[in-house]
Formats: structure tokens, C-alpha cells, sequence
């Protein structure tokens, strides 16, 4: 490997960071050496992504499959106007190009998992969890496990966040803090529960600074240590936790292990062509279609109450959130079809499966595909999407 210099622009561009006595000349230089993998260039994604390009991260690697939407600008401020519609990546590729042009951007289009997990990862020292799902979670950190790669943890919930890091020189990693992902009820995602737009803000900045530690080799790291931050009350402490002795260790990614950290049995799986084989899909035009030709099916909501206040679409009959359909089957008539939505047709897909799974409903159970979001977009462009 060459040897790494910093040019006269670069001695300008870092000069505040060339006088800190933790980082100087030696430190700066470990920094451009570095590469970084963000996963996520969303609401945690934007500030790691744009500190670590003005920080001067060598390499940085941005992945998402996600494009632009109005809903993601309140808090993903990588992104702007002009973008929507727009690639997350090919969006925070312009926008750190433009902080830093000597950097080097590499994009996947593409959402991580097992089967392209080791591939990507492995080409970078650092990876920074920017994601909203646990299975992604999950992914990252045994894949992270088994190639000895440590990675910064980052969540967000509404007014609250919470940052550590996993995998460092041995340290604990995240299934010894979480050995099984909460219920979904218990940790619904941004879309779901809302969040402050300034919290990812914060938390993402706290993720680029782990990083950096992590870089320059500096004390303090934050292995071994959950930091918690409310910010409605500005309580901020640390936990501590340890590795667990008793916990096998991952040496394959299987979509079992992830599976089972997801409190999912045999008979549910991460892949979903087995719920679309229990039950039926419809779009929003093929619904309206249908019910202008004289359908009177049960229109059942399926999201919290919180979303109905946003909006409700035409006709509905009845609003349960998803979690509580299981007790509440009573209410759900068994001698009409059933079509059933909620924001984006995935909490509706598995209400409907449970549905036609249960064996109670002889009539049709459909999944109205794309929920709200499709029907702003292809029957009323005046119902909001959020």
C-alpha cells in the first residue's frame, strides 16, 4: 500500500482537526485510510454520511434500495426537494460528493441480507447501522461477527435514541445485549410511531463520532456501553452491559438464526412468498373498479389509531391495529369478502394470511397491495401519504 499523504488543500480543509492534539497530521491521515459502509441513507444515514465526508473518511459505501419521498425530508436531510423520486443512494452520493469532491462514494442499490451481506461488508473496516428493521439488524451484526468487523449501533423512537458499538477487538456484540428483537407492537418503525426530525439528527451524529473514535484509536469508545438519550426530557446515562459466555457464537448467516431472533416459528419466514400464497392481492384500482360494479366487500383498516387521523380511506368499516386482530375476530364478518389495508400493504398482508390461515373465513381475503401509498398514487392524489 502507497503511503498515505495529505496534500496542501487537504492541510486547509482538516486544519482544525490538524491542531487537536488527539487527532494531528498521523490522525488525519488514518482517517482518509479509512472506509466506511453506512447501511442506510435515511434519517441516521444523512448526518453519519455528510460528517464522515467533511470528516474525510477515504472510502465511504452507501447502501439502500429505498427512492426519495416527501415523508423522508422532515428528518433525512441528506435529501431535498429536487430529489424525490430520486435513489437514496445516487441522492447522498451527490450530496457528499459536493461536501467533499476527494472522497470515494460507492453505492448499492440493493437491500442488505444474507445472501449479499459478506460480500459488501467485508470490503470496508467499519460498518454503520443506519436501518429501521431488525432483520437488517440482525444481518449486520453476524455477518459482522463472522468477519470481525465492528459495527455502530443507532436507534431512534420518537423522542428517543440509543448508540453503541458492537464487535470491537472482541467486545460484546448485539445479540448479547438483544438476544431476541422486541414484539413488533413494542417497537413499531418511524412510519408507525412518528419521530422528532432533529432525533436522527442527534444520533446520527453520535454514530459519526463513535467512528471516528474507532479510527484515531481513541479512549472512551462506547463498546460495551448502550448510551440512552431522551431528548424530550434531555435524560441522558449509559448502561453497561457484557458479552454473554453462554451465547454460541455466529459463524454462518442462515435465514434461520435471523428467524429466530425475530420470534418468528418454523412455519413464518422472513421471505414472504409464503404469505402470498395464502392469500389474495388487489390493487386500489382493481378495488375501486370492482366496488363501482356493485362489490360490497368488508373494508377493514389495520393500522393505530393515530394513523386514522391522518387519513381513512373511503368506505371503511371497521379499524383494528394489526396486533390486536387476534382478539378481536369477532368483529371481522365471516359470511363477506374481506379486503384489508394499512399504509404500505405489509401489516395488511400478514392480517390477511393470519386471515385465510385461521381456516374461519370461507369467503375471500385480499390484501389491498400497496395500501394508502399506492391509492394516492393511482386513484386520489389528494389522500396524504405519510
Amino acid at each position: 500500500m502507497s503511503e498515505i499523504v495529505l496534500t496542501n488543500d487537504e492541510k486547509a480543509r482538516y486544519a482544525r482537526h490538524l491542531i487537536l492534539p488527539q487527532v494531528g497530521e498521523a490522525g488525519q491521515k488514518k482517517i482518509k485510510s479509512a472506509s466506511v459502509l453506512v447501511v442506510g441513507a435515511g434519517g441516521l444515514g444523512s448526518p453519519v454520511l455528510m460528517y464522515l465526508a467533511a470528516a474525510g473518511i477515504g472510502k465511504i459505501g452507501i447502501i439502500d434500495d429505498d427512492k426519495v419521498d416527501m415523508t423522508n425530508l422532515q428528518r433525512q436531510i441528506i435529501h431535498s426537494t429536487s430529489s424525490i423520486g430520486e435513489l437514496k443512494t445516487e441522492s447522498a452520493k451527490r450530496r457528499i460528493k459536493e461536501i467533499n469532491p476527494e472522497i470515494i462514494a460507492d453505492i448499492f442499490d440493493t437491500r442488505l441480507t444474507i445472501e449479499n451481506a459478506k460480500e459488501i461488508i467485508d470490503g470496508y473496516d467499519i460498518i454503520v447501522d443506519g436501518t429501521d428493521n431488525f432483520a437488517t439488524r440482525y444481518t449486520i451484526s453476524d455477518c459482522c461477527e463472522i468477519l470481525g468487523k465492528p459495527w455502530v449501533f443507532g436507534s431512534i423512537h420518537r423522542f428517543e435514541g440509543q448508540v453503541s458499538v458492537f464487535n470491537l477487538n472482541g467486545s460484546p456484540n448485539y445479540r448479547d445485549l438483544f438476544p431476541k428483537a422486541p414484539p413488533p407492537e413494542l417497537a413499531p418503525n418511524c412510519a408507525e410511531a412518528g419521530v422528532l426530525g432533529v432525533l436522527p439528527g442527534i444520533i446520527g451524529s453520535f454514530q459519526a463520532n463513535e467512528v471516528l473514535k474507532i479510527v484515531l484509536e481513541m479512549d472512551g469508545i462506547l463498546d460495551s456501553e448502550l448510551l440512552l438519550i431522551d431528548t424530550q426530557t434531555m435524560n441522558i446515562r449509559k448502561l453497561r452491559y457484557n458479552s454473554n459466555k453462554e451465547r454460541e457464537k455466529v459463524t454462518e448467516l442462515s435465514e434461520e438464526a435471523i428467524s429466530c431472533a425475530l420470534g418468528l416459528d418454523e412455519e413464518q419466514s422472513l421471505d414472504v412468498s409464503s404469505t402470498k400464497q395464502n392469500m389474495k392481492e388487489i390493487s386500489p384500482l382493481e378495488y375501486v373498479d370492482k366496488v363501482k360494479n356493485g362489490w360490497k366487500p368488508f373494508f377493514l383498516d389495520v393500522r393505530r389509531e393515530e394513523e386514522e387521523k391522518i387519513v381513512t380511506l373511503p368506505n371503511t368499516n371497521l379499524r383494528i391495529s394489526h396486533t390486536e386482530v387476534p382478539s378481536r375476530l369477532q368483529e371481522i364478518p365471516d359470511d363477506q369478502d374481506i379486503v384489508i389495508y394499512c399504509r404500505s400493504g405489509a401489516r395488511s398482508a400478514m392480517v390477511a394470511n393470519f386471515l385465510k390461515m385461521s381456516g374461519d373465513y370461507s369467503m375471500e381475503v385480499y390484501n389491498l397491495s400497496g395500501g394508502i401509498h399506492l391509492w394516492s398514487s393511482t386513484v386520489d392524489s389528494s389522500i396524504p401519504k405519510y
